[in-house]
């Protein structure tokens, strides 16, 4: 993951709020978590550690449930993310690395799990995770894409209709997927954003280098981590995603 953020996490933040309502475009996966983290728990769950916190649309959702915690490497995005949620705890700290002296009954590790670009990396964060939960505690993963599902070229666009959109802002986000190199773990999501502001049209490109790997290296990954591992399903506008349950056994 580079130090030198992409451009939506440092002087493209503040779009970051106009990209999707977090009791909207982020509520229905967080039930579903939540679901996941009762199901699979063997103690109850009442604290939870975000790890790749972003500007905490998730912890807005799951701290109705959880005390949530969140880590970040991006400071702008922890900005947003504690002023959304001033009542949770945020971090700076790298999650491949991060160690924050104590455990957690949870862990959700969300998009931000899509920049780990090597198996090292994907290895690295899942033991940071294993680390800071408590025994029988389950943490909760999901790539975007995997090597069975990536489609080459694939492009969408939203446009922004969040509450904190400013009368004089329009916003198109426009996002296409594209794998140079089959043979590397990597492809590129690059993202053209078209502000509209006062009448006058604006136009940022911006691009984030994302993990690509089969199931078999997830699966491979978490168990070398230590976790008891669970394979669950997940579909949301039209597209399936395969979520990792894994369990922190107290054996």
């Amino acid at each position: 993951m580079s130090e030198k953020f992409n451009r939506l996490y440092n002087d493209l933040a503040w779009l970051w709020p106009l990209w999707g309502e977090p009791t909207e475009t982020y509520a229905d996966w967080c039930d579903q978590v939540t679901r996941f983290i009762h199901q699979y728990s063997e103690r109850p769950a009442a604290t939870l550690l975000n790890l790749g916190c972003g500007g905490g649309k998730n912890a807005f959702n799951l701290k109705k449930q959880f005390a949530v915690t969140g880590v970040d490497i991006s400071p702008a995005m922890l900005d947003l993310a504690r002023q959304l949620n001033p009542e949770c705890q945020f971090h700076f700290g790298d999650m491949r690395s991060c160690s924050l002296g104590h455990e957690f009954d949870a862990v959700l590790i969300d998009d931000a799990i899509s920049y780990m670009v090597n198996r090292p990396d994907l290895l690295a964060v899942f033991q940071t995770a294993y680390r800071h939960l408590r025994a029988g505690g389950v943490m909760v993963v999901m790539p975007d894409h995997t090597r069975e599902t990536f489609q080459q070229n694939h492009t969408s666009a939203s446009v922004s209709r969040a509450k904190a959109r400013p009368a004089d802002i329009d916003v198109v986000f426009i996002e296409n997927d594209y794998d140079f190199d089959p043979g590397d773990d990597f492809y590129d999501c690059t993202i053209i954003y078209l502000i509209q502001e006062s009448g006058k049209l604006r136009v940022e490109t911006d691009t984030h280098i994302l993990g690509l790997f089969s199931l078999d290296t997830w699966r491979s990954a978490l168990r070398e981590a230590g976790f008891e591992v669970h394979e669950e399903n997940y579909s949301i506008d039209d597209r399936d995603y395969k979520p990792f349950v894994c369990v922190k056994t107290r054996s």
